[in-house]
């Protein structure tokens, strides 16, 4: 390497000060002390029984929510103390005051309305990825977090390793020049999606133990479908958010972070199988970005079967088959690849150059590095702290808008759609313009508009 792209440390904590600092907030703790923070979870299964689990070893769970009573019980067996509820405004309406803050693990259409009444009543929150599935609902939630003030987390747990952060180093340090390019894929969706991602719903009496309303949320009032609770949601365009909504918010977090990508100007996709309302069985979506250090990148994210080419730089013994996830970097001086769903181990292409460049090079730790194992007590220290958490929504939003922008190009294929970031509008097409926001909410969620 002939020149570093940063020559000192003080110049490279300037360039990434923006995206690394934490945000420090004047704040007023409740329950400070002895007593611990109290929280409450609204989604108890799944991914959200390790959410509550994690938030435990830190904070008491005094309120469980969760549309199915069935999961809701199980969960009060592990958590008998606390109290519960299908119906999220209820719990607030209830247990408001006594909630330090909460954790959100449900559908993607439901995560903006939970962490909306969370954050106007004060509440901390940990949302889970993607954020929301609209970008004015992102946008929304970035300013009455400011406006409130309190302490957000995403859940990408991806954010917290070790290797995001080396990751960010070894490329302000010029270790492949000027970033110019940057192939994500992933192997989502595993679940049907595009036209198979109706087949055998039909229609059918909501069950005695599901709330129905309040699993649809805001969206348009909709027959019960057996399957889309507890998982197929993810396919369809109302509910979820497709493959880069599932996995964006995990492989673009390096991506993201690494180059304050920041929004796109230009996005145009590529889709096989797009119908009226789900996602694409796969598609190719490419983003045009200007970045403070690196000048414009292009970024390309593939999923389902599509995936960039096999690096030629790839040692032999690496099964790119198997390679269900990661992130090709292509500079002007060379190649670095992270294999997997995050950025946990950047190496140099070929191999041999990476150690061989360690060994030379051994390039000394400059970021701040995570301590929390997880995203929702990294949300409890946080607050304990009165210290921003790594993937607050200074950070996710963006984050996430960059992958539901990518949505919207899927949605609008073949079209090359320009982005206004300070009007955060397109500028050329109305048609994707109408997509950022929902048409309407359902009677009773009047909160959301």
């Amino acid at each position: 390497m002939k020149h570093p792209l940063i020559s000192s440390r003080r110049d490279f904590l300037k360039a990434v000060s923006l995206s690394s600092a934490p945000l420090l907030f004047p704040h007023i703790l409740r329950g400070q002390g002895p007593k611990k923070l109290q929280f409450g979870a609204i989604g108890v299964e799944g991914k959200g029984k390790m959410d509550i689990a994690n938030t435990a070893a830190g904070a008491e769970i005094v309120a469980l929510c969760d549309v199915d009573r069935v999961r809701l019980e199980r969960a009060k067996l592990l958590y008998p103390n606390a109290r519960t509820f299908q119906d999220f405004r209820e719990m607030f309406e209830v247990m408001g005051s006594a909630l330090d803050g909460v954790t959100v693990t449900t559908p993607d259409h439901s995560h903006f309305p939970a962490a909306l009444e969370a954050i106007r009543r004060g509440k901390h929150v940990c949302v889970q990825k993607p954020l929301v599935n609209r970008v004015w609902e992102a946008n929304q939630l970035l300013a009455l977090s400011r406006e409130k003030k309190v302490f957000t987390n995403m859940g990408n747990q991806g954010h917290l390793v070790e290797g995001i952060r080396q990751l960010k180093e070894y490329l302000a340090l010029g270790v492949i020049g000027r970033v110019k390019e940057i192939h994500v894929w992933t192997n989502r969706p595993i679940w049907p999606q595009g036209s198979k991602a109706r087949d055998g719903m039909v229609a059918m009496q909501v069950p005695d133990t599901l709330n129905w309303d309040a699993w649809l949320a805001q969206c348009p009032e909709s027959p019960y479908l057996p399957g889309l609770h507890p998982f197929a949601w993810r396919a369809h365009r109302e509910y979820g958010s497709g493959a880069i909504g599932d996995m964006g918010c995990h492989t673009l977090d390096g991506p993201f972070f690494s180059c304050d990508l920041g929004d796109p100007h230009h996005i145009s996709a590529d889709v096989e199988d797009l119908t009226a309302t789900t996602f694409p069985s796969s598609s190719t979506i490419t983003m045009l970005h200007k970045t403070p250090l690196f000048g414009e990148v292009k970024l390309v994210w593939y999923d389902g079967s599509r995936k960039p080419e096999r690096p030629q730089e790839l040692d032999e013994a690496e099964d790119w088959a198997k390679a269900k996830a990661g992130a090709l970097y292509i500079g002007e001086e060379g190649k670095l690849i992270c294999i997997g769903d995050h950025s946990t181990k950047p190496r140099l292409l070929p191999y041999a150059k990476h150690e061989e460049w360690l060994v030379k090079k051994a390039p000394q730790p400059k970021l701040e590095r995570a301590t929390a194992k997880n995203p929702q007590i990294e949300l409890v220290e946080a607050i304990l702290a009165g210290r921003q958490c790594g993937s607050n929504f200074e950070y996710a939003v963006p984050l996430t808008r960059c992958g539901l922008l990518g949505n919207i190009a899927v949605l609008n294929p073949g079209k090359s759609l320009e982005w206004d970031t300070l009007a955060q509008r397109f500028k050329n097409s109305e048609e994707a313009n109408g997509l950022l926001k929902r048409s309407a909410v359902r009677k009773g969620w009047e909160f959301c508009a």
